[in-house]
């Protein structure tokens, strides 16, 4: 439990989470350093699932809990994406790190319905975890040194905990120093 959420394997509980999610988790490798048992899922009040309102009501601190934000950059007329993790009490540096992890000349956050359609997520439960495979996964190193996190689970009415470790191991995954700047 973190906080006062009731968690339960994620796995088990596809009804608590968004579809591309529970496809990541079907196809989570069996050698993997962290054990798809220690991906747990919680429900919650959708009202509530905005960070500074979840953290709130739940007990958890922000220093727990991560924000996945969708970034965008063009380059050569096409668009670029990537997803930038962050713990809550930080901002992803979207215009020096993210641009360049990006190769763009500009990254901005992408607009709620391009994220919402791209990822078949729930805007505002974004997840890492089953996002499109060609997206870079930018995680930043204090979410890795996390002994335990929460993130979205794609839809509002859940999150997701997680070892902070698991997050550098998902497909597209590369961990950075210093994504984020503290609040």
């Amino acid at each position: 439990m973190m906080g006062t959420l009731k968690t339960e394997p994620a796995r088990t509980r596809g009804d608590l989470l968004a579809p591309p999610v529970t496809a990541a988790l079907a196809q989570w490798p069996a050698d993997a350093g962290v054990d798809v048992d220690s991906v747990l899922v919680a429900p919650i009040d959708a009202d509530l699932a905005d960070t500074a309102a979840f953290c709130e009501a739940y007990g958890v601190g922000l220093a727990e809990s991560a924000n996945c934000v969708v970034v965008a950059g063009k380059r050569e007329g096409a668009i670029r994406y990537a997803a930038c993790l962050v713990l809550a009490n930080t901002r992803a540096d979207v215009n020096g790190v993210a641009r360049r992890a990006l190769d763009v000349r500009k990254a901005s956050f992408a607009p709620m319905a391009d994220a919402v359609e791209l990822t078949g997520m729930e805007y505002g439960g974004i997840t890492p975890i089953g996002l499109p495979p060609e997206w870079p996964i930018l995680v930043d190193a204090r979410v890795v040194a996390t002994s335990y996190v929460i993130v979205g689970s794609g839809v509002r009415h859940s999150k997701i905990a997680l070892p902070g470790a698991a997050l550098a191991e998902l497909p597209g995954a590369r961990v950075v120093e210093d994504l984020a700047r503290p609040i």
